[in-house]
């Protein structure tokens, strides 16, 4: 069995993000970068189930250049058998990211890929299903639990909605896009640092998949949210029901 795990690099969750003056974008000078928090969980749940089953291969994949390598070489460090770095541009939309991985998918064959439901510098939430879709093949989201027995040709997911926990089946190949409550991550250790910096990162070209990527949106302009108004405090529950009739007038 073949898992195939999309890692996307991103600024590190507890880096300060400022805007370059014209809001085209992040200042990168300083920013230290991460694979993405969901796609780290997608790894994981990868890795534990080799634990369960032996003789699973675990390739790593990302988009970008050679700042990209980084990411993988954690992959690698935290597990995974194989790199592979596509060289592209590393601002493509979800459609265009999503074929890329199409591509890399009919080349690799697996029997599954396991991604991050979303990434955490844009949180489009489209990459997976977009993928799944161009594949023609199953998919589950959102996913807080996976079971998927040696040998199955089925896995049982739980799936996180908001009327509460979803059971369902899906048959493989298919796409699942990892939750947060589905486990947390392990630390990188040194020794499989160490061991990382020792395996061969495979890169390929768009050429060498036999596609393209040309993204349909860009970003225009970022802003930072408006500072929020200091809070009030009322005494009773008739003094916040004024307020809220009276001055912010939502009832």
């Amino acid at each position: 069995m073949k898992i195939l795990v999309p890692l996307k690099r991103v600024p590190d969750p507890d880096t300060r993000i400022r805007l370059q003056p014209d809001g085209a974008g992040i200042e990168t000078d300083g920013v230290k970068f991460a694979v993405n928090p969901f796609d780290a969980i997608a790894l994981e749940e990868a890795l534990r189930m080799r634990e369960s089953q032996p003789g699973l291969e675990i390739v790593v994949v990302t988009l970008g250049g050679e700042e990209a390598i980084e990411q993988l070489r954690t992959g690698l460090a935290m597990g995974a058998d194989r790199a592979v770095l596509i060289r592209t541009s590393p601002s493509l939309d979800s459609l265009a990211v999503a074929k890329v991985l199409a591509a890399c998918f009919r080349r690799e064959l697996p029997d599954a890929v396991f991604m991050g439901k979303q990434a955490i510098d844009d949180d489009s939430n489209q990459a997976g299903q977009m993928l799944a879709g161009l594949l023609g093949i199953g998919q589950a989201t959102f996913v807080s639990g996976l079971e998927i027995a040696a040998g199955a040709r089925r896995a049982r997911c739980r799936r996180e909605t908001d009327a509460g926990i979803e059971i369902i089946e899906v048959g493989l190949p298919a796409v699942f896009t990892t939750d947060l409550r589905l486990n947390e991550p392990r630390y990188v250790s040194l020794p499989g640092i160490m061991k990382a910096r020792k395996k061969p990162i495979e890169e390929v070209t768009l050429a060498d998949l036999g596609t393209e990527a040309v993204s349909r949106t860009t970003v225009v302009r970022l802003e930072l949210p408006p500072r929020r108004k200091a809070g009030q405090r009322v005494r009773t529950v008739d003094e916040l029901i004024s307020k809220l009739r009276l001055e912010a007038k939502v009832i």
